[in-house]
Formats: structure tokens, C-alpha cells, sequence
């Protein structure tokens, strides 16, 4: 079975629509640009960054793999500490009002 993205490696084109009855908060964010390319770049960079938040506990930053030694490996370091996710989406949270 063969697959159309695996053959093709060019640009990705797609048409997006949606109502702030499906996403009140990614709406208003989207909305807050003029169409054009401010309002594609948000897009896109609002989906890497979900999609980097998606994968953050599978595979961490900090692990990469090690060559193999002949000297006995060291002692494990602790669990590298990402943060935590709900801090992280706070970020994103409307302002506070003064």
C-alpha cells in the first residue's frame, strides 16, 4: 500500500473553517488578526506548539540517546522536571481584567 504524502514533500495546503460555537477560545484568538498571513502564521504556530505539548511527556528533551560505552554507566539521573502542564496552559489563558 502506498501512501500520497510519502511520494509528495511539498507544500501542504489546506482550507480551514470553524465557528466560535467550535472553539470559543481558539476563535477569539484567530479572530483578533486580519485575514492574510498573520492569521495562517497564528494557525500555525499555535498548532506546533500543540503539537510539541502533545508529545512532551513521550519523549523529553533532555532524553537522547547515549552511544554505547565500555565503562560501566554512571548512576541514573532523576527525571528531568518539565513543568507542569497546567502552568504551562495557564500561559495561554486570557489576560486578568485590572
Amino acid at each position: 500500500m502506498s501512501t500520497r504524502a510519502g511520494k509528495e514533500q511539498g507544500t501542504l495546503s489546506m482550507l480551514f473553517e470553524m465557528s466560535r460555537d467550535d472553539n470559543p477560545r481558539l476563535y477569539d484568538d484567530l479572530v483578533r488578526f486580519n485575514k492574510g498571513p498573520k492569521r495562517v502564521n497564528r494557525l500555525r504556530f499555535l498548532a506546533y506548539e500543540g503539537l510539541l505539548a502533545q508529545g512532551w511527556t513521550l519523549v523529553p528533551a533532555a532524553a537522547v540517546a547515549a552511544p554505547a560505552a565500555a565503562t560501566p554507566p554512571a548512576p541514573a539521573a532523576p527525571a528531568v522536571d518539565l513543568g507542569d502542564p497546567v502552568l504551562t496552559n495557564a500561559l495561554f489563558s486570557p489576560p486578568l481584567q485590572e
